[in-house]
């Protein structure tokens, strides 16, 4: 017998003047000069955090993080349209306690980050836990 999977699902509303708001909850209005690339870079980034803070945690340790991303889009593939390319992600984490062998969590993090594992291309990712 297959056990089910979770679901999970998300909603956003985006209005004519690019506010976005989740139901029932906060709104976010992206500041001048962000566009929904700048964005999926930085959901990105933050699902990779989130997703090492988790299995940090449940390995006993506390997480400090930061990251950044760059991408470069352009032609490519048989159809000429345009796309990410190349996606790097630099993340910074410090743990406590500290740990000396953190291959097996980079691993997960980098496997369970849903916005990752969503993309067609897979980002080059350069971590650096103390």
């Amino acid at each position: 017998m297959t056990p089910t999977a979770k679901l999970l699902e998300y909603a956003v509303d985006v209005d004519s003047a690019g506010r976005m708001t989740i139901p029932g909850g906060g709104q976010f209005v992206p500041p001048e000069g962000w566009s929904a690339d700048h964005l999926l870079l930085a959901a990105l980034v933050r699902c990779s955090i989130d997703s090492f803070a988790y299995h940090a945690r449940r390995a006993g340790h506390e997480v400090a993080a930061s990251g950044e991303a760059q991408g470069k889009i352009t032609k490519s593939g048989e159809d000429g349209r345009y796309r990410f390319v190349e996606i790097d992600v630099s993340i910074n984490a410090q743990l406590t306690p500290r740990m000396n062998e953190v291959g097996d969590l980079v691993a997960k993090a980098e496997r369970d980050c849903f916005i990752g594992a969503s993309l067609t291309l897979k980002p080059e990712y350069r971590w650096h836990v103390s």
